[in-house]
């Protein structure tokens, strides 16, 4: 077995993450954690250890309900206003760029561990667009990224577009034939057409959206949860008789896996407490009031997404959602019929996103003879059935969901110096 370079693919997910390198001319991934190719993209700040965790650990931790500040969706936050602000964190001054810079060096050190060797190099994986509608902020991730690797012991990082890495892993797909990436992960959705050419890949066009699992997260979650605490019903006005709606910007935060951090606060647990005063139902209130003082906001967003995921499963109708943590008793049904209402605005902006991608390429959808699926968020069927009735006859290929896109950076890292 012999690794021909000594750069690491690395595919820094919303969700998850993966690391690979090329051996023998085959992608080799690498064991993040004891039998995982993958890594949850998660880290947790222990407050009684004084440690910080990565991953599987992380994740742990918040479900056994230690003491301390959970972050997922990290990726999210690139390009944004908040990458760069300094906050105290365990006794220290920090930005997200140490965060993520710390994620990705625990990923580069297990990668070394796992290998024998050392990687100064990196090819990172990006979506197309990291900010589909503002060209500024899309640029500023990128810049960002780059700069957690560098801070992360990285002596140089080479990027390439996620759709066109799941695109050398595609194979084996007939000589000459047009084919379509459809990569939908937790933060973007990314396609990429491409032409095949005996063992080459000919990338032709590619487009990307911001979309992806964690918008479908939230959708569902102020759809059909955050109701049960507060969201759409009436306060009263400090003067006079008047009613009004509740603002949804706290419940919109609420439901967005990468703001739940910042809503521990004592001005949020104030306007919470004002909510339950001017409330016409107070209790719905005082049950919004337990999730931030208690901060279960991810334990909610977790719960959230295993109900997705297990509806999604054709065998399932209807999948009830405990929420006991927050009051005993308290409980959700999410069906498929109130699923796919909540998906149906992100599937069809996914959909278009794609026919843009074949007007770029200079294509017509009945020209498509391969349609390869990748990216978790890919197998939602509200997905599959918007892009099956766009390309009603194209053949459709799953490749591996989680790792497709990192075995294509192993196989590009092999010509990366």
């Amino acid at each position: 077995m012999q690794n021909t370079t000594n750069t690491l693919g690395i595919d820094f997910g919303t969700s998850n993450s993966a690391a690979g390198i090329c051996v023998n001319g085959q992608p080799f991934l690498i064991e993040l954690e004891a039998g995982e190719q993958t890594l949850p993209t998660s880290v947790f700040f222990d407050f009684d250890t004084r440690k910080t965790t990565f991953g599987t650990p992380a994740n742990r931790a918040l479900i056994n309900g230690s003491d301390g500040r959970y972050m997922r969706s990290l990726k999210s936050v690139l390009g944004t206003s908040i990458m760069h602000e300094p906050r105290r964190m365990m006794g220290e001054t920090i930005t997200f760029v140490d965060i993520i810079a710390r994620f990705l060096k625990a990923l580069k050190t297990r990668a070394e561990e796992t290998c024998h060797t050392e990687f100064p190099y990196a090819l990172s994986g990006r979506p197309v667009h990291f900010h589909s509608n503002d060209a500024q902020r899309d640029v500023q991730a990128l810049r960002d990224l780059q700069q957690c690797y560098e801070r992360a012991g990285f002596r140089d990082v080479t990027f390439l577009n996620e759709p066109e890495a799941a695109a050398l892993a595609a194979g084996p797909l007939p000589d000459k034939s047009l084919n379509l990436i459809v990569d939908i992960g937790g933060g973007t959705s990314d396609f990429t057409v491409f032409r095949t050419h005996g063992e080459d890949t000919e990338i032709i066009a590619s487009y990307g959206v911001r979309i992806g699992g964690t918008n479908f997260d939230k959708s569902i979650s102020f759809d059909h949860i955050m109701p049960l605490f507060g969201r759409g019903t009436q306060i009263r006005k400090e003067l006079g008789a008047e009613l009004l709606t509740a603002p949804n910007a706290l419940f919109q935060d609420l439901a967005t896996w990468e703001k739940i951090p910042f809503l521990y606060t004592a001005e949020t647990r104030r306007n919470v407490e004002q909510l339950i005063r001017v409330g016409v139902d107070p209790h719905l209130f005082e049950r919004l009031q337990t999730i931030l003082t208690d901060e279960l906001g991810h334990d909610l967003a977790f719960t959230i997404e295993r109900a997705k995921i297990e509806t999604n499963k054709a065998e399932r109708d209807a999948t009830p959602i405990d929420l006991g943590l927050i009051e005993r008793g308290l409980t959700a049904t999410l069906n498929g019929e109130n699923l796919s209402a909540s998906l149906h605005d992100h599937a069809k902006a996914i959909g278009e996103t794609a026919t843009e991608t074949l007007r770029m390429a200079q294509l017509e959808t009945d020209q498509i003879d391969t349609i390869i699926f990748v990216g978790g968020s890919s197998l939602m069927s509200a997905v599959q059935s918007e892009l099956t009735a766009r390309f009603p006859n194209a053949t459709q290929k799953h490749q591996s969901a989680f790792t497709g896109i990192v075995e294509g950076l192993a196989l590009a890292s092999a010509h990366t110096a």
